[in-house]
């Protein structure tokens, strides 16, 4: 059975998709952008974005009774590979110990032009 996981900490789907879905005491996040739930706004540069993209997974896990502790797997969408460096910094901020495998490829575009979106698969 599957549970869908909301959050108004997050930003909202901006289509036909789930935040993130529960099954098996797994969680699989959509990809999360750097909006500002509050004020739908978008930080400006790769760090704030990153920090605020980080933010906002880390509040959707928490809507699902897990954390960034639990995340097993990344993946981090980025529109410019030179930024690389600068989101690694703030990833590693926002996980303790043993880090999650992961993914990271520079893609063309991303919703709304952000600079960076990250989906996650978390234990609870």
């Amino acid at each position: 059975m599957k549970n869908v996981i909301s959050t108004d900490k997050a930003p909202a789907a901006i289509g036909p998709y789930s935040q993130a879905i529960e099954v098996n005491g797994m969680v699989y996040t959509s990809g999360v952008i750097p909006v500002v739930p509050e004020t739908g706004e978008i930080p400006e540069g790769s760090q704030a974005q990153a920090k605020q993209a980080f933010t906002n997974l880390s509040h959707l896990l928490e809507a699902a009774g897990t954390s960034m502790d639990n995340v097993v797997k990344t993946t981090v969408f980025i529109k410019e590979m030179n930024d690389f460096g600068a989101i690694n910094e703030v990833y590693a901020a926002f996980f303790s110990g043993a880090y999650p495998a992961r993914s990271c490829v520079e893609v063309a575009r991303l919703p709304k032009d952000v600079m960076l979106e990250v989906e996650a698969i978390a234990i609870k």
